[in-house]
């Protein structure tokens, strides 16, 4: 067991126009199960390289332990040979029988250290580096959002696996992996980092109710502030009133006034002068007490959806559908049958490789939305309602590039707009001076959620909305979906996203997976 320590830690990107720490101090134990938790681009994944020692920085991190990062980069010509060829080039002294213990952990056989590594789904390619990563001892491993684009069963068992370790930091958006796999949190708070004992749920709690009792306070540093500026108003208008009376009076109603009474009026508006600068200083003072209060405290704002209302009830109508791509020899999907009604939330579900997305982009290729033409061969009905006006939110937002200025004009979307959504998403006006390229992987995702939530449609087509959205974030478009309720048909394994949204849950089944399907 050994202490992190990191004290009055600084760092900036070179060119970048902000700091993504600024004398930041805490202290962690490398015996701990960490869950790292922050808004997307507030320096996660930044803060895991500088462990690594990626970049150079002002302040200091002092340990005795060793580092290994997850996931490992795979290069092409790896991507073409099996993981045993090539895994202690990922972990030098890695053993490979140490490697195969660890993958009976995530219920995968050996097999699939000696197939190519580009013919693994991403649940094996997964399970591959997790159990190269754990066969190692005496190191601290930063694992960095394992369970993207993984089914719910490869999540339910990843999950497992990780509860049962320690000795690392998690970084996830998902609440139900972070529950279950955690002992600590360290957040990055808008303004502060804390270590807190407890899982994402603790922590969350524990939050609410100090943000309630921060708030409160603030309450009373407003009543506090109005207070102080009505006597200091009162005060400059009786100052202002009683200098005005220095130079003339009549002498038959202040009979009692004589000339050198005006000095006395001057000491006396002077005094008062100076209590109205007393007061603007406390009222400063008490601005600067409630700022300080809520500084951290996360206010998500509501998000708001354009729809269109269609003629018909029916959009979608699929029945005893079957899809199979020219080269296979399995369909991908057969017998799929149900339909898409106005209000519908339909969630689609199964493991990797079952059709999911392939269904999303047929209902987008019929449409006349989808640029990618794909060769499939099609049997029974998939037919889509006349005018239909879909909004696609794609699940890979590795493309992007440019500046928002290019992208908007590219997606004919209004800029003033689309930046407004990105700043509820908590995007700082900084970055807008960026290219996209130049963004984390969450705030692309952002870049794409807000183009689909800008778009007015009928339907809206997401495939696995959240994968690198922040916790906060995910929960603004939980509302958003529930107070609008717009007609959906998304992919998403989040399962705790997944319950609150949607109205019907379709199972797709894998026909490769069986010999008759």
């Amino acid at each position: 067991m050994a202490r992190i320590s990191v004290d009055h830690l600084t760092f900036y990107y070179d060119g970048s126009f902000d700091n993504v720490f600024e004398d930041v101090s805490f202290s962690i134990d490398t015996n701990w199960k960490l869950g790292f938790i922050g808004r997307n681009g507030k320096g996660k994944t930044t803060f895991l390289n500088l462990l690594l020692g990626k970049y150079s920085y002002q302040g200091a991190i002092t340990t005795s332990t060793m580092f290994d990062y997850f996931p490992y980069h795979i290069t092409g010509s790896q991507m073409e040979l099996p993981a045993a060829e090539f895994m202690e080039d990922l972990k030098p002294g890695c053993e490979p029988w140490r490697v195969i213990c660890e993958l009976d952990g995530l219920a995968e056989s050996a097999e699939v250290l000696y197939r190519p590594y580009q013919t693994l789904s991403p649940g094996e390619r997964t399970k591959v580096l997790l159990a190269i990563l754990f066969s190692g001892d005496h190191e601290f491993l930063l694992i960095d959002e394992p369970t993207n684009h993984l089914d719910h069963e490869a999540r339910e068992i990843v999950k497992e696996y990780l509860a049962s370790k320690k000795g690392f930091i998690l970084v996830s958006h998902d609440r139900d992996l972070l529950d279950a796999c955690i002992d600590h949190c360290l957040v990055l708070n808008r303004k502060s980092i804390e270590v807190q004992n407890g899982n994402f749920s603790s922590w969350w709690e524990n939050k609410k109710r100090k943000d309630q009792f921060v708030m409160a306070e603030n309450e009373k540093h407003q009543k506090e502030i109005q207070k102080l500026k009505q006597a200091a108003r009162r005060t400059s208008e009786w100052a202002d009133k009683n200098e005005r009376t220095k130079i003339g009076f009549d002498p038959i109603k202040e009979h009692d006034r004589f000339l050198d009474t005006r000095s006395y009026i001057g000491g006396k508006t002077k005094k008062m002068q100076s209590r109205v600068k007393q007061m603007e200083k406390r009222i400063g003072r008490e601005i600067e007490e409630k700022e300080g209060l809520l500084q951290d405290i996360e206010t998500p704002v509501d998000l708001k959806l354009i729809q269109l209302s269609h003629h018909k009830n029916t959009l979608v109508n699929i029945e005893d559908y079957r899809c199979q791509y020219a080269d296979s020899d399995y369909p991908v999907f057969e017998r799929l049958t149900f339909t898409i009604n106005r209000g519908d939330r339909i969630a689609l579900s199964g493991k990797n490789g079952c059709g999911k997305s392939t269904l999303l982009k047929m209902i987008l290729q019929k449409n006349g939305t989808n640029d990618e033409k794909l060769d499939v061969l099609e049997e029974g009905v998939c037919e889509i309602a006349s005018g239909l006006v879909i909004s696609y939110l794609n699940q890979d937002a590795k493309g992007l590039k440019g500046s928002i200025t290019s992208f908007c004009r590219e997606r004919e979307l209004d800029q003033s707009l689309f930046c407004a959504i990105l700043r509820q998403l908590d995007f700082e006006r900084v970055q807008f001076m960026k290219n996209i390229e130049d963004y984390s992987e969450g705030q692309k995702k952002k870049v794409l959620l807000a183009a689909s939530l800008l778009t007015p449609a009928h339907l809206y087509i997401w495939d696995e909305p959240l994968n690198y959205i922040d916790v906060f974030s995910r929960m603004q478009i939980e509302k958003l979906l529930l107070e609008y309720q717009p007609t959906m048909l998304f992919v998403e394994h989040d399962v705790r996203f997944r319950e609150k949204i949607a109205t019907k849950t379709i199972e797709l089944n894998d026909c490769k997976k069986r010999e008759v399907c």
